[in-house]
């Protein structure tokens, strides 16, 4: 999926519903991670718009 003029709206309700996922899951206190891969290099290996939430323990910086 392509985000544009049309479609923009998306990302906001992804950010929205990803909130209610963490407090659900109990890692929206400590922290989490959203993870959105794009091409290739970027480690995508499935080529549609869809993110990774990541949490229940302390991330680490540089993530790769």
């Amino acid at each position: 999926m392509d985000i544009n003029e049309d479609n923009i709206n998306i990302l906001g309700h992804i950010t929205t519903v990803v909130k209610k996922i963490a407090e659900e899951y109990n890692i929206d206190k400590e922290g989490f991670r959203l993870v959105n891969n794009c091409g290739k290099d970027g480690g995508q290996t499935v080529f549609h718009l869809h993110f990774h939430l990541l949490g229940g323990r302390a991330m680490t910086w540089p993530p790769g």
